[in-house]
């Protein structure tokens, strides 16, 4: 494989933090660095370790992630794990693409033949729960992830979660 030409990341709103690698020979590879609310933070992270790893061979994944580890006296912590998580994901996807292998035969194979998966339908507006609730239903979703409340500020009484129950109740008689 070709050494690191570039590591850059894109922030996508509301959340999301994403990691391209790229490498001498234009091949590229993603992988995800999100840790809401704190997406500067690893922006920060991930410019240091950018600097620290171009020029590196992109086959080198386990030794960039242990130098990564151990660059500094301090390790650890949701912001440095998530920089050095996002250009992990992206080594492996991209060498992954290079083989033209998908990255679980790269590390060990599958393990189960299906998975369950679950479709969002938002909850911060207590009146499209039930509409996008029945949506998903169609589409085939048997379970769903929704925010239990509208905004909520830190200081805010018990009585503002009792709407939740309500829109909760909602879901769970469509059979969700």
């Amino acid at each position: 494989m070709g050494k690191i030409r570039s590591i850059e990341y894109f922030r996508v709103l509301p959340r999301w933090l994403f990691v391209k690698v790229t490498d001498e020979d234009g091949n590229h590879g993603w992988g995800e660095s999100t840790l809401e609310g704190h997406s500067e933070a690893v922006e920060g992270a991930l410019d240091a370790l950018s600097k620290r790893f171009q020029g590196y061979e992109a086959d080198d994944i386990e030794q960039i992630w242990q130098t990564a580890w151990r660059l500094g006296f301090y390790r650890g912590g949701a912001v440095f794990m998530s920089a050095i998580s996002g250009i992990d994901i992206a080594l492996w996807d991209l060498k992954g693409r290079r083989l033209g292998v998908p990255i679980h035969q790269l590390l060990g194979g599958k393990v189960r033949n299906k998975i369950s998966v679950y479709a969002w339908i938002g909850g911060d507006r207590p009146t499209d729960v039930e509409a996008a609730g029945k949506a998903r239903l169609a589409q085939g979703f048997r379970v769903v992830k929704m925010n239990a409340t509208e905004d909520v500020n830190w200081l805010d009484s018990p009585r503002v979660l009792e709407s939740s129950v309500e829109r909760l109740k909602a879901v769970k008689a469509l059979g969700l």
